[in-house]
């Protein structure tokens, strides 16, 4: 029943309720001084009244309760209506304003039924209102002037009700958009991070095979291989810090590999082992979107690394095709012998990396398929120069 309040609202509200209290408890007395027990109904109006206006935002319901007793009250000995009666338009605001659902429509029903009871009192009761001289029309046209009274102070509160609760579902939607970004920002992170340390990884595993086989024969080979190995694990961690000062730091650029450095990944699955033929035909025209190269360079990469971790001993193809509305990606690599049949799942095919390729592509309004064909696990991405829509 009760509202959260500050304590400085409370204090407020008390504090006008007891001024308003000792402003109209003299007139309520002074208006019908020629009744019986002026005084003390007089002196109770003025409470009553005062302590609707006092709880009206801390309780509308029970503020709302307590105005109709007031009324009742004025009612049963037969009183004119005075200026205490005035703290059922505040009383009825705040029911519309700030009352549960029940409480809000109660209002309603309750400006209605007021205005109607307030003038059949004012005509039923001898000596407050002469109305045998007026017409059914006249009395019509009151009834209905008490109404839109009424009602204007609960529709001012149904409007700020209606303020309110929109300021709010904006502030939650806000708070929504904000948690997606920060969810997109985590998996693309989390993305990158499986790309940078995957990729590195396998290279790095890769070199420091090589090594151990060359380490009785072949000095330079090891030197070669255990260089390619630094450079990597160099690279990689320096990408590594940035993620994570991305993770702490949302203004901090992340690394944004572009088809400028499909050249450097070209290299180093090569030194790794990995047989690999590049064909580009049409080469790139004109200024290639940055999504569009970060994608092309991550499945890329993504893609040997799948080759170099689960691939066979035979050549790696890699086909870029940049046309005028898209560029298609293609690798092609052996599978591991014995060749699984085309209708096996091939290891790796349903991990993060296939996941993050795919993702890759659909950021950027692009498609993506994987899997065996005719003893080879192919990888076949289009994506749009212009990006998504």
């Amino acid at each position: 029943m009760l509202r959260p309040l500050q304590s400085y609202q409370i204090v407020v509200d008390v504090v006008i309720a007891a001024l308003f209290a000792l402003a109209t408890a003299p007139i309520e007395i002074a208006v019908n001084t020629s009744q019986q027990w002026s005084l003390p109904i007089g002196l109770l109006a003025g409470v009553v009244f005062g302590s609707a206006l006092a709880l009206r935002r801390l309780s509308p319901g029970l503020a709302l309760g307590i105005a109709w007793a007031g009324a009742l009250v004025e009612m049963t000995f037969g009183r004119v209506p005075g200026p205490a009666s005035l703290a059922v338009f505040a009383v009825l605001y705040t029911a519309a304003a700030y009352g549960t659902i029940r409480v809000f429509w109660f209002g309603f029903g309750s400006a209605i039924a007021g205005a109607v009871v307030a003038v059949l009192y004012l005509y039923i009761v001898p000596g407050n209102i002469d109305f045998t001289a007026t017409g059914v029309s006249v009395i019509v046209a009151i009834v209905i002037a008490a109404i839109f009274a009424f009602l204007l102070a609960w529709t001012v509160g149904a409007l700020v009700r209606s303020t309110r609760r929109s300021r709010v579902d904006r502030a939650a939607q806000q708070r929504a958009q904000a948690d997606a970004i920060a969810e997109q920002e985590r998996t693309r992170i989390a993305r990158d991070m499986h790309d940078v340390v995957a990729h590195s990884l396998a290279v790095v595993i890769a070199q420091a095979d090589g090594a151990r086989y060359a380490a009785a024969s072949d000095s330079a080979a090891q030197s070669a291989a255990l260089g390619t190995i630094s450079s990597t694990a160099r690279s990689a961690l320096a990408d590594v810090r940035l993620l994570l000062a991305q993770l702490r730091h949302s203004q901090e650029n992340g690394p944004q590999p572009t088809i400028a450095d499909l050249d450097g990944l070209f290299g180093q699955v090569k030194a790794a082992g990995l047989d690999i033929r590049v064909t580009v035909d049409p080469a790139p025209r004109g200024e290639v979107p940055a999504a569009v190269q970060l994608a092309v360079y991550r499945i890329l990469q993504e893609a040997l690394t799948n080759a170099l971790r689960h691939g066979g001993t035979g050549p790696v193809d890699v086909g870029l095709a940049w046309l005028p509305a898209r560029v298609d990606v293609v690798v092609r690599n052996a599978l591991p012998a014995p060749a699984a049949p085309p209708s096996a799942p091939v290891s790796g095919s349903h991990g993060h990396g296939l996941i993050g390729m795919r993702e890759r592509a659909l950021l950027v309004g692009g498609t993506l398929d994987a899997g065996a064909e005719a003893g080879a696990f192919v990888v076949r991405a289009g994506i749009p120069i212009g990006g998504p829509g």
